[in-house]
């Protein structure tokens, strides 16, 4: 029997943290992913779980990179001036290898820019926000039911290949209301922390491994770890040895190739033998579906790719889904960020225009409507 709820974005992504076995929140009011804080103070204390507001932004990751170390699956949520304020912890995940996940509800920018407005200007941070080489995952919810769904997700991922995860949506998507059964929603949860074993005088806390994810030290497992933010060794003590420091950056980077299938997930309609694919994220994919079909009733063959992981991004599927394309549309709220992957993807036959809006609005069907008859000279 179905059991359709009326269900706001925000509070979605708060359930599904719950439902993936989030038992630590910290974090900082920041609009507009103020519910999902909301949420998660009524929600964790009926699971045994412990919600705590934090002084700050930086604060709240650095807490929940705390209680992910010490075994919990730890989440925050932010918004664009609190995001980047965690940028150096996040980092810091990365180099200590300690899961945990980021929510960021995309708002305008820079600097405190416009609350309350929905925007994807974030999307480029989230890749290289924090310095040095480092992997990134990050997935885009188009959905309420999605924003459920990736959200455990994240976790999995984050979890199963101990890296911080990402998980961005905008305003509109935060704030959307929409019917969703949750009982009959599902979700890739299969990924758990390998647990450390082994003699205590000969374990490595960063042993290279088939996979590139070394096990990871349970607090009272009897097993020595020593947990540093600088470059360090398998035996997890700092190093400036250039071999030892590139062969543990290098292992970071191909944690994420070597466990690429696990990771990305794009959908891709109506591609094959169309003249154009608008290749769109988040909301601005909705607005992208519904030009497409009022396109395809015109007779123009016209199809959308929707990446669902922005990173790492689906390379070969993308490649795949314009193969027959002569234009790519990229619709983005933001004044062109993703479209640089987009013309690093695209062959030379292949023309590439943006479609930007960064003024608080979303972009519309028929703004990409009239560009595509534009272009094709309708």
């Amino acid at each position: 029997m179905s059991k359709l709820t009326n269900l706001q974005g925000n509070r979605a992504c708060a359930l599904g943290a719950i439902k993936a076995g989030c038992r630590f929140y910290a974090g900082y009011p920041i609009t507009p992913s103020s519910e999902i804080a909301e949420s998660m103070a009524k929600e964790l204390p009926a699971v045994g779980g412990t919600f705590i507001q934090m002084e700050d932004e930086i604060a709240s990751i650095v807490a929940v990179i705390g209680a992910s170390a010490g075994g919990v699956k730890a989440m925050t949520a932010t918004s664009g001036p609190g995001f980047s304020l965690k940028q150096e912890n996040i980092g810091y995940a990365s180099m200590t290898e300690i899961p945990c996940v980021i929510i960021n509800v995309m708002r305008g920018g820079p600097s405190t820019g416009m609350p309350t407005r929905p925007s994807q200007g974030d999307i480029m941070q989230a890749r290289w926000g924090t310095h040095g080489d480092h992997p990134s995952i990050v997935l885009v919810p188009w959905s309420v039911e999605e924003v459920y769904t990736e959200t455990q997700r994240a976790f999995s991922l984050s979890e199963g290949l101990r890296v911080p995860v990402v998980v961005m949506f905008d305003e509109s998507i935060a704030h959307l209301i929409e019917s969703v059964d949750l009982s009959s929603t599902t979700s890739e949860t299969s990924m758990v922390r390998k647990r450390a074993e082994g003699a205590p005088e000969t374990f490595e806390p960063y042993a290279t491994t088939d996979d590139c994810v070394p096990p990871m030290v349970h607090p009272g497992d009897g097993l020595r770890t020593h947990t540093t933010g600088l470059t360090h060794g398998t035996d997890g003590f700092p190093t400036q040895d250039p071999e030892t420091a590139q062969i543990a950056v290098q292992r970071l980077i191909d944690k994420i190739e070597v466990n690429h299938s696990k990771i990305e997930r794009y959908e891709s309609y109506d591609c094959k033998g169309a003249d154009v694919v608008i290749a769109a994220y988040g909301i601005t994919a909705r607005a992208a579906r519904y030009a497409q079909e009022r396109l395809t009733a015109r007779g123009i063959a016209c199809g959308v790719f929707r990446p669902q992981t922005v990173w790492p991004f689906p390379e070969a599927g993308f490649r795949e889904s314009i193969k027959s394309a002569r234009y790519v549309l990229t619709p983005e709220m933001n004044a062109g960020q993703l479209i640089m992957e987009i013309e690093r993807l695209a062959s030379p036959d292949k023309t590439v225009i943006g479609l930007n809006r960064y003024d608080g609005e979303s972009i519309s069907p028929n703004a990409m409507i009239d560009k595509i008859e534009e272009l094709l000279g309708e």
